[in-house]
């Protein structure tokens, strides 16, 4: 088993980047993280995602 770790600013750059991978890798498992900063008046997210896979 090995891990691959994707980190975006958008939930659709990560879903790309996510389905691009596993056209070519065996899927085990997926855990998914959101966070959410401020920064000034300006809300920063970040959309993160584990990928464990054969």
């Amino acid at each position: 088993m090995k891990t691959k770790i994707f980190d975006c600013e958008t939930e659709f750059e990560l879903e790309e980047k996510i389905n691009e991978f596993l056209e070519n890798n065996e899927l085990v498992d997926i855990k998914y993280q959101v966070a959410i900063g401020i920064c000034g008046e300006e809300q920063i997210y970040c959309f993160s995602a584990l990928i464990l896979y054969q």
